[in-house]
């Protein structure tokens, strides 16, 4: 295979500068973080005091009202947002309840996004990291934009996502079956958990080399990598040099030590290469093609109904990558709620803002009952009664599983402040009615008195 050898620009005209979109209402930097915040109020107090909060409005407000919160602002580590796609269409829940309007196209949509990742890298910390959801309609232009505000050199990943089964495509196009996620991070110093799958017996495999004297089975790497260095990692070391356009992974010190400890393998022809141990290795990195998380496809799968809904496995890695156990995760399109209940099971602090009745209603039914088995039969659709008794045996086999693996059992989440736009909040008269009496039954049931109302 071949491999290119890394240089610096030397284009013709010398022009070295990030390229940038343009069009016609596109606001400075300046102008956006002037923008104005959004009058807040507190709808509900939650319990324990805690400071996650669950936002009500448009995001645009509220993202720069918390711009004005000193245990906010730059204290964020870790942004995931899944905003609409630019789809022109419009958005139902299972049970028919309208969610939501993606409408926004061209310009506008870019710029309608630009603006909120402006204010997001704002509430970013430094070590911070962001990752945006989009489809193949909106995610180059958005890749462009991204570059301009965190910097070309603070991209890392354009995630590849299955989302669903292959499709039986009538018309002349490949079937589309992917998305992506943009991995940007505030800095090149940013939290960084690697994530590892476990190895298999197939890739173990890869480890195909038996030390002797150990019986330790390991495979082989090169020593150097890519990029001419002009320290001791690109000096000779014992006579051979760097590969052109590499260097040493290691000082030279370095590689005594390691050749000592018998960790160094020496061709025939003097080349040398690290062992790698397979005993020493908990898996295999997570490469950037995402397999493992397609979106509600099948009855063993649970779920709220929002429409757009993601795999919480797919936040449970985000999360558990880029950020720590007390960390704050935000999300100001939060939909059905999945980054905060799984942010909430992790133990990080979160914070979450949308725009649409039906998501904060789906949200905190979330929070109090968890989420649900999917089927045709969970909704009373049953066949003729010879039918009934396999339907619902084969309902009670799941209803506690997740593709065959037992869920534990939903604790309802209740650690939070709810607040909404001030213009805005009465929208929310009888959600917060519903949610306050099932609350309040609930903890009647267990016995124990509230103040939080």
């Amino acid at each position: 295979m071949a491999t290119g050898v890394p240089k610096k620009g030397s284009g013709d005209n010398g022009c070295h500068s990030t390229p940038e979109l343009t069009y016609d209402g596109k606001a400075s930097v300046a102008q956006v973080v002037d923008t104005k915040a959004a009058e807040i109020k507190c709808l509900w107090k939650g319990e324990g005091g805690s400071q996650n909060g669950l936002y009500f409005g448009e995001n645009l407000g509220i993202l720069a009202q918390l711009m004005e919160e000193p245990n906010i602002k730059g204290k964020v580590r870790l942004v995931y947002i899944d905003p609409p796609f630019s789809t022109q269409s419009s958005f139902y829940s299972r049970k028919q309840q309208h969610a939501y309007e993606d409408t926004r196209v061209g310009a506008e949509y870019v710029e309608f996004l630009r603006r909120r990742i402006i204010l997001l890298a704002e509430l970013l910390a430094n070590d911070g990291s962001l990752y945006v959801h989009l489809d193949e309609k909106m995610v180059f232009h958005m890749k462009i934009v991204l570059d301009e505000i965190f910097g070309a050199g603070n991209y890392r990943n354009c995630i590849v996502r299955k989302k669903c089964n292959p499709k039986n495509y009538t018309r002349k196009k490949y079937g589309n079956i992917v998305d992506y996620i943009l991995f940007y991070t505030k800095s090149g110093n940013y939290v960084w958990r690697k994530p590892i799958e476990p190895w298999t017996k197939r890739r173990a495999k890869e480890y195909q080399y038996i030390e002797e004297g150990t019986g330790r089975r390991y495979m082989k790497v090169p020593l150097h990598a890519p990029g001419v260095r002009n320290g001791q990692t690109g000096k000779p070391w014992r006579g051979m040099t760097p590969p052109p356009g590499k260097h040493w992974q290691y000082l030279p010190s370095k590689l005594e030590e390691m050749d000592a400890r018998g960790e160094i393998y020496w061709s025939a022809s003097g080349n040398p290469r690290r062992k790698v141990y397979l005993d020493e290795s908990g898996g295999v990195g997570v490469q950037d093609v995402w397999l493992d998380f397609r979106d509600a496809h099948n009855q063993n799968v649970r779920i709220t109904g929002y429409p757009t809904e993601k795999n919480p496995d797919l936040l449970r890695r985000i999360i558990e990558a880029s950020s720590e156990p007390g960390d704050i995760i935000l999300d100001c399109f939060c939909g059905s709620g999945t980054t905060l209940a799984v942010a909430h099971e992790l133990g990080r602090r979160w914070i979450g803002v949308d725009n649409s009745v039906e998501a904060i209603q789906t949200t905190i039914e979330r929070f109090l009952k968890g989420t649900e088995p999917m089927g045709d039969f969970v909704n009373g659709k049953k066949g003729n009664d010879s039918t009934r008794g396999g339907e619902r045996l084969l309902f009670e086999s799941f209803k506690n599983e997740v593709g065959g693996k037992k869920i534990q059992e939903h604790r309802p989440i209740l650690e939070f402040q709810m607040f909404g736009v001030v213009e805005r909040a009465r929208e929310l008269d009888h959600v917060l009615a519903r949610w306050k009496g099932e609350v309040t039954g609930m903890h009647k049931q267990q016995g124990v008195r509230l103040s939080q109302f």
